[in-house]
């Protein structure tokens, strides 16, 4: 058998990634999910059983509580005519997630590892920053999501600011389960995902929407007659559902399952078995959020405020007084469609959804501190034990929430996703550019490289989302633009950069599919600017791997 380079990295200053019972551990001692042999050619479910895990980790990321305010907000907005954009989304979010694993499974780095070993420091650091902003948007969302939650569970008792501050001692407790395994973690997440099921599965099955309608909103790929508030909606599902960090946390979590990366078999069987997982999380992840759309398409769609408050007064919901008496189409949140649930179908039904929406909110912030640690370790090769992570993450996201929580009211506080959903689209280039660049080079990936087919496909797929984020964000920017030089001026500096960054990447992918003999991996430029990692000085480390590089310049190899 051929002899194939998986992993061209700069030497290693790493240890190896090490998990343990915890997904975010490194120590001396591992424990990773043992991978069953089978006697029988062919598919097998116990392989299958024991690769699942890390798809259903992932898929948490498109059942937070962003991606249910987005929902629903469609929904009310457009009816069930963006539900082709929900689905179109999704398959968008597992062709990347596929490349995430693989890139995880092939050369035992996760995403942020990578962006270690391949990138100049600048534009590394920068791209570490937009992370750890993605990841703080996240958490600031799931701290929303779940004071909203606690708020309505409690009848008004505990108050929104109380809320946010349980969101520390709780995440922090159920941080505390990993160390009884790894498996056992598993298993809570999908308790979570199991909660969210019954939660909306149950508001679906007595709001009873139109199944006929819900299959053509699933087929058509247009929205007739829908105006511009549905087509910056259907922006909010692209920007809300594909999460920038979710790819460097899949990267991460394929790494918890035992495969010999020596041998060719066992790795595409790891990567038949994750991809087969990762669609069936993801399809799972889809059914729950199309019940969510379907239910406020059915319940809200063309209502307006004096209607709903109509609704509630004649059932005496003591929440009524948050509608108005005025005849504008409402604009809903998770706290005011809860609210309309229980107006409509007895305060039971508010209830539920709130149960659904405290474990959204609770799950995802479990994931995203476990994206942020591998993010951390990988981009500055800096190992924080757990609570500092934690604590560093959740302080900074409850800052900001917990002033508008006190000072201001549920309002303000839920109209902050739309901010927070534009303020993550921005990073998303930061993700699909470089897991598309290491996916397609052949040094990285070897036999496992992409298609020229799938890369083409990934490249304009990206393209067009971030072009469609992008313009969201300049929409919502402008809309709600306050003149003030400063503010301005800043604006202005931030593009310039970000612009530059996202060239670096694009270039940096470019020159990534390229041959050896190409002109531009050989330019001194780009060996000096984009980084010799990808130019000329790989050939002279394609000889063997018998020996260790004794220096960051230099490339470890692995044969496959």
């Amino acid at each position: 058998m051929a002899d194939y380079c998986l992993v061209p990295t700069m030497g290693d200053p790493h240890p190896t990634s090490i998990e343990t019972k915890g997904l975010s551990r490194k120590v001396d001692e591992e424990e990773k999910v043992h991978i069953p042999e089978s006697s029988m050619a062919g598919f097998s479910f116990r392989k299958l059983w024991a690769f699942t895990g890390p798809g259903f980790l992932m898929s948490i990321a498109y059942l937070d509580p962003g991606n249910i305010e987005s929902d629903l907000q469609s929904g009310t907005t457009a009816r069930y005519k963006l539900l082709w954009v929900l689905m179109s989304a999704t398959i968008l979010g597992l062709v990347m997630q596929r490349l995430s694993a693989r890139l995880g499974v092939v050369t035992g780095l996760h995403l942020a590892d990578m962006c270690y070993h391949q990138y100049r420091k600048a534009p590394r650091l920068f791209v570490w920053l937009m992370m750890e902003v993605a990841i703080i948007g996240s958490d600031m969302q799931e701290v929303i999501g779940t004071s909203i939650a606690i708020y309505l569970l409690s009848n008004k008792m505990i108050p929104l600011w109380i809320g946010v501050l349980i969101t520390v001692i709780d995440t922090l407790s159920f941080l505390m389960l990993d160390k009884y395994g790894l498996r056992k973690l598993e298993l809570v997440f999908g308790v979570f995902i199991f909660i969210m099921a019954l939660s909306f599965g149950y508001e679906f099955a007595i709001v009873q929407p139109n199944i006929k309608d819900m299959a053509k909103g699933l087929v058509t790929p247009w929205c007739s007659n829908c105006q511009e508030s549905a087509l910056l909606q259907a922006v909010g599902i692209i920007g809300a559902i594909i999460m920038p960090h979710n790819l460097y946390l899949h990267s991460g979590l394929v790494k918890t399952r035992e495969v010999d990366r020596t041998k060719k078999h066992k790795l595409q069987e790891a990567n038949y078995y994750f991809f087969i997982e990762s669609a069936i999380a993801l399809f799972v992840s889809f059914v729950i959020n199309v019940c969510i759309v379907s239910i406020f398409a059915h319940g809200l769609y063309d209502k307006t405020n004096s209607d709903v408050l109509e609704i509630c007064t004649k059932n005496n919901n003591t929440y009524s007084d948050i509608f108005t008496n005025d005849t504008t189409l409402i604009e809903v949140d998770i706290y005011k469609g809860g609210v309309f649930l229980g107006c409509q179908f007895g305060i039971g039904a508010m209830y539920i959804w709130a149960i659904g929406i405290l474990a959204a909110g609770q799950s995802s912030t479990m994931t995203g501190c476990y994206a942020g640690q591998f993010v951390m370790e990988g981009f500055l090769n800096l190992q924080w034990s757990r609570w500092k992570r934690v604590g560093f993450t959740r302080l900074v996201a409850i800052a900001p929430t917990f002033y508008v929580a006190f000072f201001s009211n549920i309002n303000d506080l839920t109209g902050m996703n739309d901010l927070l959903n534009a303020v993550m689209s921005l990073q998303l280039p930061f993700a699909t550019l470089p897991v598309i660049a290491f996916t397609s080079n052949p040094k990285i990936m070897g036999e496992f490289t992409n298609g020229l087919a799938n890369t083409l496909i990934t490249i304009i797929l990206s393209a067009i989302i971030i072009s469609i984020n992008i313009y969201f964000v300049i929409h919502h920017t402008i809309t709600n633009f306050t003149y003030n030089l400063t503010l301005i001026i800043g604006v202005i500096g931030y593009s310039t950069i970000y612009l530059l960054m996202c060239a670096y990447l694009t270039l940096h992918l470019i020159i990534s599919m390229l041959d050896d003999g190409s002109m531009l991996r050989k330019n001194p430029f780009i060996i000096r600017f984009i980084g010799p990692q990808i130019g000329n000085t790989f050939s002279k480390h394609q000889q063997t791997n018998s020996s260790q590089p004794s220096s960051q310049d230099d490339i470890t190899n692995i044969k496959l």
